[in-house]
């Protein structure tokens, strides 16, 4: 396992190539659809949230409030990330980001994406949303609720050990490509 902490600076994620295992340890932000698609249409983000040199979580984390005015994150799996293809490669090059964590992969414009400006695809394990949560040390704040709802908002995390590995790496290497190129190929050969 290699351990990837924060900051997440351009060197250490062109360091990583597919199929390398991390454990993410610091701030990362939530983002689905709803907040893509606002970047995409030319929203300006809360001047907090700090994308550049970060990693945004394809992820609607179920948070419970707490007594004391803060949140707890009790489930935090990904979501898949397709959906987010439209606009991923904008939010990449115009934030600054070094990782994007989601599930299933990405298509050829973010993998261009991220060989051009210095970015891996973490893929986290589905339906472990409960074991995953426990690597959320702190919910630090909480953007564009009103906006978006709790679901859809920008969450800001605080990590420790989260695991994902690297499919989708800064040098054009698509592990999610790569594997329906090998399961093409062997569903011809049967045929």
């Amino acid at each position: 396992m290699i351990q990837l902490d924060a900051p997440f600076r351009e060197e250490k994620i062109r360091a990583l190539k597919v199929g390398d295992e991390v454990l993410i340890s610091g701030v990362v932000y939530t983002g689905r659809d709803a907040v893509h698609k606002y970047i995409h249409e030319g929203g300006v983000l809360p001047p907090e949230v700090q994308l550049k040199d970060g990693i945004i979580y394809h992820c609607g984390p179920v948070m419970m409030p707490q007594a004391d005015g803060t949140w707890k994150c009790t489930a935090a799996g990904p979501t898949t990330s397709i959906r987010e293809e439209p606009y991923q490669w904008q939010v990449i090059r115009d934030c600054g980001l070094r990782g994007v964590i989601g599930k299933g992969g990405m298509g050829d414009r973010t993998l261009a994406a991220c060989r051009e400006h210095g970015c891996v695809y973490l893929h986290a394990v589905g339906g472990a949303a409960q074991v995953l949560a426990q690597c959320v040390k702190q919910v630090r704040a909480v953007y564009m609720m009103k906006e978006f709802g709790a679901p859809e908002a920008i969450w800001e995390l605080e990590l420790a050990d989260f695991p994902a590995v690297v499919t989708m790496d800064s040098h054009g290497r698509s592990l999610h490509q790569e594997v329906f190129a090998a399961s093409q190929a062997a569903l011809a050969a049967r045929l």
